[in-house]
């Protein structure tokens, strides 16, 4: 496992101000909820999971929830004192959690969610779509080509394509490759340019320069791009620049149009894996990594007018 993950787990377990310990009673099932961040995408996906397990499991289940904040180190501290409490299943939402979480135990079941890319973030080679550990969950990645589809089929006659995202976050890395290799597939003959940023301090300046060369940028599933969504819009709006995202979060906040998923429905499948876990005994070991099953086009109707760009019937407002 990443060693900076260790590092930071042995630092978590030391660290003050850790929640109570609590052991669930008999016949009882409490469960950690670790969430990256406020943002919408991952509040309906922490939603969903909570509905799912209510519904099924009523008083025998308990949830903590706890977010983040954004925080790595806040990450650590959370998912250590789970494993400190002995939950029965942590439920890891975002890539960042379900790292601390994969390095803080491998007894604990761990379910992640709104997680893009499980080999990546676990250090998997020989994919076979389950990890073989104590680590499941469900993908949020909607279908890359058909996203790349997009891009082309709104801006055709775009010279420049600019794939703006976060270097740290190695869901974003997996997109941008796919999508690269998918638009060259498509035949698309724009010149494709990543651009990247280290975190919040150096995203304005980074999407200021995309802004100034792209004819059009695309923003894969990307927290720390979602969550400074308004500061994107405020840079590529004005300067007439449409952005292509991944997802619905961040298109609301700065996009014309996404291919996205409903993150409560995979929510919902997270939580239709907890139960099997619980009541059942499945082994998470051998889960195979789910995905929503729906996805849908949808564009957002001011951006689109003010940049004049015409948006084909089988698009939904969103």
């Amino acid at each position: 496992m990443n060693k900076k993950w260790k590092m930071m787990a042995l630092m978590g377990l030391a660290a003050t101000g850790m929640m109570a310990s609590a052991v669930s009673a008999e016949g009882s099932y409490k469960i950690g909820i670790c969430q990256l961040t406020q943002h919408e995408a991952l509040e309906e996906a922490t939603k969903g999971f909570q509905d799912y397990v209510s519904e099924k499991l009523g008083d025998q289940v308990t949830f903590d929830v706890q977010n983040a904040s954004g925080e790595l180190s806040n990450c650590v501290t959370v998912i250590n004192a789970f494993v400190s409490e002995d939950v029965d299943l942590i439920l890891a939402n975002s890539t960042p959690v379900l790292q601390a979480a994969a390095s803080a135990t491998d007894s604990i079941p761990v379910l992640g969610t709104s997680v893009t890319d499980y080999p990546a973030a676990l250090d998997l080679d020989n994919w076979t779509g389950v990890t073989g550990s104590n680590v499941s969950g469900t993908s949020d990645c909607a279908p890359l080509q058909q996203q790349a589809e997009m891009v082309m089929e709104l801006i055709p006659d775009a010279k420049e394509i600019g794939i703006l995202y976060c270097s740290a976050e190695p869901n974003s890395r997996y997109q941008t490759d796919i999508i690269e290799s998918s638009l060259e597939e498509l035949g698309c003959t724009a010149e494709v340019k990543e651009y990247t940023f280290t975190g919040t301090d150096d995203i304005a300046s980074v999407t200021t320069t995309a802004a100034e060369n792209c004819d059009v940028i695309y923003i894969p599933t990307d927290n720390t791009a979602a969550s400074n969504a308004e500061l994107i819009n405020n840079i590529c709006e004005p300067a007439e620049v449409p952005v292509i995202c991944g997802e619905k979060g961040v298109c609301e906040g700065c996009g014309i149009a996404t291919l996205t998923i409903d993150y409560y429905e995979l929510g919902q499948i997270t939580g239709e894996m907890a139960v099997d876990i619980l009541e059942n005994g499945a082994d998470v070991s051998q889960m195979a990594v789910r995905q929503a099953e729906q996805v849908k086009k949808c564009y957002v109707p001011e951006r689109c007018e003010k940049l004049g760009i015409s948006i084909p019937d089988d698009y939904d407002e969103l």
